[in-house]
């Protein structure tokens, strides 16, 4: 079997530096190379990457065609991965005159680097909890079997409480292929929040507190439950856990996250800032660093 992801991991940087040709070069100047000469850089490219891993032929290799990255010297295509149900994407960058390649991401510094972040982010119609017009916005994407979840769970009953000018948002982000019952928990707590957008938080600490008493047996009954002791009505509830539009809502929340390249749980955002993991100290360091450098900053207008 052959790793691809640990393989471009390792393609952080295949030679330093570039030529003075290519430093000085501007897109205006020279365009990106069409036709054969395109044709040409990628097969360089695709050779020198089957070289350095030792890829066969069972590995089907496909670099992109080059393209503009608005940044003087440098061009940028994508290189696909395949071996049977395995797949994976490299994004790479080369010198323009084909002789550097690298992997990385280029950084426009006279930018918020946390823009685009915040501008992925869906908010509308998702639980909060917290002021509306708070400056600081936490967007949690979580998954209610996951134990490192719950752990985020209480440290968040600990922390936010000691900052009023924060808000939470709560993203679902169910791993089924691992948890088998979290996302009927996703799907009843999203039942619970289109009865009653309080009742969502009432899910949120009752599943957190239950995790290892519940199961994928016992899963719908507990949340039957859970919706009958928050006071909904119970007959709706069981409605909506069968029907697809609380399903669609939890899958709408999945792929934002996807967009956003979580690829595990809990993934906090707080004000654009990606925190994986329940580590409360780096959870108030960001917190506090909003609040003392972008005390202005209403997080309903920038989350």
């Amino acid at each position: 079997m052959i790793r691809f992801r640990s393989a471009f991991l390792a393609l952080f940087l295949l030679a330093a530096g570039l030529s003075t040709q290519a430093q000085q070069a501007s897109p205006g100047s020279i365009p990106a190379p069409a036709g054969a000469a395109d044709a040409a850089v990628r097969k360089k490219i695709g050779d020198y990457l089957r070289y350095l891993y030792a890829w066969g032929p069972e590995v089907k290799l496909t670099v992109a065609p080059l393209k503009e990255t608005g940044v003087p010297g440098f061009l940028e295509t994508t290189a696909d991965l395949e071996l049977g149900d395995q797949k994976e994407s490299a994004k790479l960058f080369v010198s323009r005159d084909g002789k550097y390649l690298f992997r990385g991401d280029l950084t426009d510094m006279s930018q918020d680097p946390l823009a685009d972040t915040r501008a992925k982010l869906k908010l509308d119609n998702t639980p909060v909890t917290g002021d509306p017009q708070a400056s600081v916005t936490l967007v949690e994407f979580a998954d209610f079997e996951c134990p490192v979840c719950k752990q985020l769970h209480d440290v968040m009953r600990t922390v936010l409480p000691k900052y009023p000018q924060a808000r939470l948002v709560f993203k679902d982000f169910p791993l089924s292929n691992i948890h088998p019952w979290a996302r009927s928990a996703a799907i009843a707590a999203r039942c619970a929040f289109q009865q009653d957008p309080k009742a969502f938080w009432i899910f949120y600490d009752r599943i957190y507190n239950d995790q290892q008493v519940i199961s994928a047996e016992n899963a719908w009954n507990k949340m039957t439950d859970y919706a009958g002791d928050a006071g909904l009505n119970t007959d709706t509830f069981k409605s909506c856990m069968a029907s697809p539009e609380a399903a669609q809502a939890v899958d709408a929340s999945f792929e934002n996250g996807q967009k956003l390249d979580v690829a595990s749980t809990p993934t906090v955002f707080v004000n654009g800032r990606r925190l994986v993991g329940a580590d409360a100290a780096q959870l108030e360091q960001y917190i506090r660093y909003e609040l003392e450098h972008h005390p202005g900053k209403v997080g309903s207008k920038k989350p």
